[in-house]
């Protein structure tokens, strides 16, 4: 029996591209495992949501290897969308497709910052919090970069592109236009803000909370201004 399709309304397929994160294992993978706890722990949440590929052009591992370490990423949330230079041979039914052609982007090489704990405080070592640091980045920040930070606060001198990223543990400052997304307080920090000499964010959000670009007040765009957080949601105003 032939089917005949009578609805002529089209079928709407749209294309959009999304800025993702590119995980590059190395071996041992405990190791390497071992290091992205470490990541995780200090920037909390940093892979929530986000679109991951996982790079395994270099790395000499078969099939199983490889489920086992999809299955690792799974377990600490970490979504993976695609696998990126795979031999045929180690893909297989069950885990996500092969992908090629995506465009690098430069990232900056950021500053190791190791935990400085007070001795003489009374909290324990489990309690104490390692002591905040600052970087300043002295270049605008361009498409498809991002700066990751979680032990302190982020300078920028100069302008933050659409379709970048800045993330830091402390506060957020850009001396130019902040057209991107802007992440402040990744750690954990209610009381960190954001500054900016010129407001175009796409996305701005401090200990988690989150506010798009629909959500600002329209006669904030375009000023400098400063976000903070009461509560559970992101306040703003002019800076004189």
């Amino acid at each position: 029996m032939t089917k005949v399709l009578t609805d002529a309304r089209s079928i709407r397929i749209k294309g959009r591209s999304f800025l993702a994160v590119m995980l590059s294992p190395d071996l041992p993978l405990d190791d390497w495992l071992a290091r992205l706890d470490d990541l995780a722990a200090r920037s909390a949440g940093f892979f929530l949501g986000r679109p991951i590929v996982l790079d395994v052009t270099d790395l000499q591992i078969d099939r199983s290897q490889l489920k086992d370490l999809i299955a690792e990423l799974t377990q600490r949330n970490v979504s993976v969308m695609g696998i990126e230079g795979g031999r045929p041979s180690i893909l297989g039914p069950g885990m996500p497709p092969a992908l090629k052609g995506g465009r690098p982007v430069s990232d900056f090489e950021l500053p190791k910052a190791e935990p400085i704990i007070d001795l003489q405080t009374k909290q324990s070592a489990s309690e104490a919090r390692p002591a905040l640091q600052s970087i300043v980045i002295r270049q605008p920040v361009r498409s498809g970069q991002s700066v990751i930070f979680p032990e302190g606060d982020v300078t920028i001198v100069g302008s933050v592109a659409s379709g970048s990223e800045i993330i830091a543990g402390g506060s957020v400052h850009v001396y130019g236009t902040l057209r991107g997304r802007a992440m402040a307080g990744s750690v954990g920090n209610a009381s960190a803000r954001i500054f900016c000499r010129k407001l175009e964010a796409e996305l701005v959000a401090i200990d988690g909370v989150y506010k798009t670009a629909e959500d600002m007040a329209s006669n904030l765009r375009g000023q400098p201004v400063q976000l903070w957080l009461e509560g559970d949601t992101i306040m703003a105003e002019k800076l004189i």
